[in-house]
């Protein structure tokens, strides 16, 4: 049991800490234009990387999904009782969030980039297919939830495959899939476009997570692996590259540069799920991340409107651009962003989190699009 607090604690460290970088990486894409140029000095150049979140996310998701199924056979408990879980814990902030965006798109300004949303709007972001209709955003980060809900449909047909193939064999068919399309996609314009709204490659992120899980029921030998080590050992190469090839090849390889990550990020929910390294697990256990973490979904999903309402009506014509705008920005949208979601998860997940398991699954931040 203390070692499950211990993993717990962990996972909310992680996600409050991927919710904040989000939030100063939209901040950075207004202060700093000129996407997928990265016109920052050295100390906050890595902030334009924002997808890194969505990886961290992905990956983070499918691992907490599937761990009660991985104690269990791989099995659910239940289809249907599964949706009506994942709904009752998504929908009513996400409903609730969505309402507070238009409002600001309506009555103060739009999301940059965008025009105002219509009736259309309303209809496919209500409905969650905002990744596969084209229509005026309200809030451009909504696109992920999208992309979550779809991959919760596909979640109970991922454990299927690994009842029957075992959890490699799955990672390893829909990774080859997802490849595949990855290297056709550019080649076919339809198919391009899909790839663009909706990442394949988060599929496999997916997968990749969900077979981390299966740690909590591995072996006392394989639990023992240095999997912190193993995180590194994956990341660092990844990292080599994007600081060696620079922000336009990376921005232009998403793609790939996502795969390659996503080992990196399972090896490290691994380590924290056997207890190691006990410094970052107090790291991620202190009391200022786990409320972060409590809050991060809302964090997510109201930050957008209050960051472009920072950036056009207090930094926007009076300060100039660069480092001098980013650091008021900075000083004023994260602890307004902060505020607010706690009191927005006080009114809208306090239920959910009372009539259910907790959602490990954070909407998954395409923080690194340009219009974003």
């Amino acid at each position: 049991m203390a070692t499950q607090r211990q993993r717990l604690a962990g996972l909310d460290g992680i996600r409050g800490l991927a919710a904040l970088f989000v939030v100063v990486n939209h901040v950075f894409l207004r202060t700093f234009p000129g996407y997928p140029v990265d016109r920052a000095p050295f100390w906050a150049g890595w902030f334009i990387y924002g997808r890194f979140a969505v990886v961290v996310f992905i990956v983070l998701s499918g691992f907490s999904l599937a761990l009660s199924p991985a104690r269990h056979g791989w099995r659910l408990d239940g289809v249907s009782r599964f949706a009506r879980r994942r709904a009752r814990r998504i929908l009513p902030a996400y409903w609730a969030a969505l309402a507070f965006s238009l409002a600001v798109a309506w009555l103060v300004t739009p999301p940059p980039g965008q025009a105002a949303p219509g009736a259309k709007s309303v209809l496919v972001n209500g409905l969650l297919v905002q990744n596969l209709v084209g229509a005026p955003s309200p809030n451009r980060s909504f696109w992920s939830l999208a992309v979550e809900a779809q991959l919760y449909l596909a979640f109970p047909l991922l454990l299927l495959l690994v009842r029957r193939f075992g959890a490699v064999a799955m990672v390893a068919t829909v990774t080859l899939l997802v490849a595949a399309v990855g290297i056709v996609g550019p080649h076919v314009a339809r198919l391009d476009t899909f790839v663009i709204q909706s990442p394949p490659d988060l599929a496999a992120l997916f997968a990749v997570g969900m077979l981390s899980a299966g740690i909590v029921g591995a072996s006392t030998a394989r639990r023992a692996w240095p999997w912190d080590g193993l995180a590194l050992a994956a990341a660092a190469p990844v990292f080599a590259t994007i600081w060696w090839r620079g922000s336009v090849w990376t921005l232009d390889h998403l793609f790939w540069v996502d795969l390659a990550l996503g080992p990196a990020v399972a090896c490290l929910l691994a380590a924290l799920a056997t207890g190691r390294p006990a410094r970052l697990l107090r790291v991620l256990d202190s009391r200022p991340l786990r409320r972060l973490g409590l809050s991060s979904y809302s964090l997510y999903l109201t930050h957008g409107p209050i960051v472009v309402l920072v950036y056009e009506r207090i930094v926007a014509g009076r300060v100039r651009q660069g480092v001098p705008a980013f650091l008021v920005a900075l000083a004023v949208a994260v602890p307004l962003t902060v505020v607010f979601a706690r009191g927005f998860a006080a009114v809208f997940e306090t239920a959910s989190r009372r009539r259910g398991r907790p959602a490990w699954s954070l909407p998954h931040l395409r923080a690194g699009r340009a219009a974003a």
